[in-house]
């Protein structure tokens, strides 16, 4: 509970390694308090978050050491480089001096910034330092990866982009073992490509399944969409395939 807003209610969830789960709901529905207490930041009043074997709130840092968390702000050292900012997290996260900087190097060249290794952060572009973002999560080889609404304010190319990553992350193993993904997002093109959804709405989760299951739901259903001014809509059907339909209908009432 959030003072007398009980933010998250009778929340089930279970990620396996390998797997990417998306949480989705418009804003307020509960996904980053969700992620919040997944990895300690916030004690749930009742329940239990259990990560790679131990309980968040028994066991803090055994568990924190298993997560790689990367939240909706961009929240690294704008005046340090991009190398720079790896290697704080790295040591921080208990790389020795003689492993911190291959691995450091490979992580950005998975994640594509090896050749601006030397740029400060605060030059980055959004994108950029969403990958940054990403590469200070995987430094020290998580089990459990979360991703707090990743590619908000990003342009469509860098969201591409940065979804390739997660899914090369999770079925193959050239970083390490294979991770369980829990990524929060209010956008179905990229819900669509988790391996299941999980629907959120005032704190709870309405509705579970692979995006298949999810789909056939809707079946033999027949959906109605309202809006005016209707020339708003037409200009709107000219680039967006099947909203011609809409607005014709629309002009028949």
């Amino acid at each position: 509970s959030l003072g007398s807003v009980q933010a998250v209610r009778e929340l089930s969830l279970q990620v396996q390694a390998g797997e990417i789960y998306g949480l989705v709901g418009a804003d307020g529905a509960g996904k980053t308090t969700t992620i919040r207490l997944l990895c300690g930041a916030l004690r749930a009043d009742a329940g239990e978050v259990i990560i790679a074997g131990y309980d968040i709130q028994k066991q803090t840092e055994l568990a924190r050491t298993h997560i790689g968390y990367l939240s909706q702000r961009f929240s690294l050292y704008e005046d340090l480089t991009v190398l720079e900012n790896i290697h704080f997290f790295a040591e921080v996260r208990g790389l020795r001096a003689n492993e911190w900087y291959p691995r450091c190097m490979e992580i950005l060249d998975f994640v594509g910034l090896a050749d601006f290794k030397d740029r400060f952060a605060g030059k980055l572009s959004g994108g950029m330092r969403q990958k940054l973002g990403l590469a200070t999560a995987l430094v020290s080889r998580p089990q459990v990866l979360l991703l707090d609404e990743p590619t908000t304010g990003v342009d469509p190319v860098t969201r591409q982009d940065f979804w390739q990553l997660i899914i090369r992350l999770v079925s193959t193993p050239e970083m390490g073992e294979r991770v369980a993904v829990l990524v929060s997002t209010p956008y179905m093109d990229e819900a669509v490509r988790c391996h299941r959804i999980g629907f959120m709405g005032q704190g709870r989760l309405i509705q579970e399944g692979t995006p298949g299951q999810l789909r056939s739901l809707l079946d033999g259903r027949i959906l109605e969409l309202r809006g005016s001014p209707l020339p708003l809509l037409k200009q709107i059907a000219a680039k967006e395939p099947g909203v011609e339909d809409v607005c014709a209908f629309g002009d028949r009432l």
